[in-house]
């Protein structure tokens, strides 16, 4: 019979330091919420899902989420940000049981005492460690954010670049007709004998022809560059088939004001983001640090199946926290650790507002360019063109310098181009910074607490 209260007893303690041991914050049970949810989406049955079908004319979007969907790095960020929430459990669980075994030997077994050990932690101290796991899975989960803002930001630049190269290729293209007719002008100038200077002229116009077409050469290399770097930004590795080339520009969408783009990088900057979770990390880990202040304890049973009656041997001890300049130095680590990661914040913030000025700047800088470009100096070359154009037709002028005028519109036709890159890159570099180009349908948490 005390044999049978044993074994119960002993199954009453096993049952309820399991469920204590299980029991989950409202924290951990949003984590593994947005984790499951995240990842049913993302990597469902923990396959990748179908990608979209990319054509040449398909929306954004669609390259987006392919990117996201495909990516390794995105990947791998997930893939340790789960791993990071699947450990909150681990953190904050009892140590496991430990079955013990002792013996009393003479010329005979005297004495045989299997037992249960167990390690008991204050509940405070562990639901301290798992708040110290579950602000480090936030830190992963950031982190994840960082890696899904960055690869957006990456096919948004590649794209860009492949639309400059194109444009920039079909003007060269127009200036080289241009020159093949200046040339052809000049030699039928020379062989007549009109004109003076033609032989100069012909020199000069096989010299810029020729450089025209290194530069063909060279952005076909480009291109070559360029289609790979969007090929890896869409995860695709490099025997891969080549994809969908877009046939579009990436759609801008209008520049809010600068407070407006400032209050979004402080609710969206992704780099901000994890500082912020760092701090709290530190901040639990102080937590922790002063949780060393409390004993803990082991209890364990053990009963002699050789004594009639059976004899049972309870056994407790108690850590002793005495080494209180120990104690004190990991508070003061730990705390001096939460107020670097407080700096580190406010130091990021304030480079922030810095670098959110800066690339203010350079869209501004390419908008008046532009904005030169096309209300002044194309319409002036406009009003030149018509004008030689007017005194090559009736035989007032040769060929060069309606020529020239040509070469110069194109030249600066050229020039709005490389312009309207550098905005553009500008302008993806400010999206990053927001984190304004993430699709609505992107693996990402929809819960305040992330």
């Amino acid at each position: 019979m005390n044999s049978t209260h044993t074994s119960l007893a002993l199954s009453f303690i096993i049952v309820a330091l399991a469920g204590c041991a299980s029991v989950r914050t409202a924290e951990e049970k949003t984590a593994r919420q947005n984790s499951s949810e995240i990842g049913n989406v993302y990597r469902p049955h923990g396959d990748k899902p179908d990608l979209p079908a990319l054509r040449p004319d398909s929306p954004p979007a669609d390259f987006l989420r392919f990117a996201l969907l495909n990516h390794p790095q995105v990947e791998a960020a997930f893939y340790d940000w789960r791993s990071s929430v699947d450990a909150i459990a681990a953190a904050r669980a009892l140590p496991e049981p430990q079955l013990t075994f002792q013996a009393d030997i003479a010329t005979t077994v005297m004495s045989l005492m299997p037992g249960l050990m167990f390690d008991l932690m204050a509940p405070g101290k562990r639901a301290a460690m798992g708040r110290e796991a579950f602000a480090t899975s936030q830190v992963s989960y950031r982190a994840y954010v960082t890696a899904v803002v960055t690869t957006v930001a990456e096919v948004r630049r590649a794209w860009v670049e492949l639309a400059f190269i194109d444009e920039a290729v079909a003007i060269r293209h127009q200036m080289s007709g241009v020159l093949d007719q200046a040339l052809s002008a000049a030699q039928a100038d020379y062989s007549t004998g009109r004109g003076m200077g033609t032989f100069e002229e012909q020199t000069k116009v096989l010299n810029a022809s020729a450089k025209l077409k290194s530069d063909l050469r060279i952005f076909a290399d480009r291109q070559i560059a360029a289609r790979a770097r969007f090929k890896a930004a869409l995860g695709l590795a490099h025997d891969a088939a080549d994809p969908a080339w877009p046939e579009m520009p990436f759609p801008s969408a209008p520049l809010p004001g600068e407070e407006i783009l400032w209050h979004q990088a402080l609710a969206a900057n992704p780099q901000l983001g994890t500082m912020r979770a760092m701090v709290e990390m530190t901040v639990a880990q102080v937590e922790v640090a002063r949780r060393a202040r409390t004993p803990d304890f082991t209890a364990g049973l053990m009963a002699d199946l050789k004594q009639n009656p059976l004899m049972v041997r309870p056994t407790a001890t108690m850590t002793l926290p005495i080494w209180r300049e120990k104690i004190a130095s990991a508070i003061a680590s730990a705390d001096a650790r939460r107020l670097a990661a407080r700096a580190r914040l406010s130091a990021e913030q304030i480079g922030m507002a810095a670098e959110l000025a800066q690339m203010l700047f350079m869209v501004r800088e390419a908008d008046r360019m532009l904005a030169f470009i096309d209300e002044t100096a194309l319409p002036n070359i406009a009003n030149a063109l018509s004008s030689a154009e007017a005194a090559y037709g009736t035989g007032m002028a040769g060929f060069s310098p309606l020529a020239e005028l040509r070469l110069m519109e194109l030249g600066m036709r050229l020039e709005r181009v490389d312009t309207y890159r550098e905005r553009e890159v500008a302008l993806a570099d400010l999206a990053a910074f927001v984190a304004a180009d993430v699709p609505a349908n992107a693996p990402l948490a929809t819960s305040s607490s992330n």
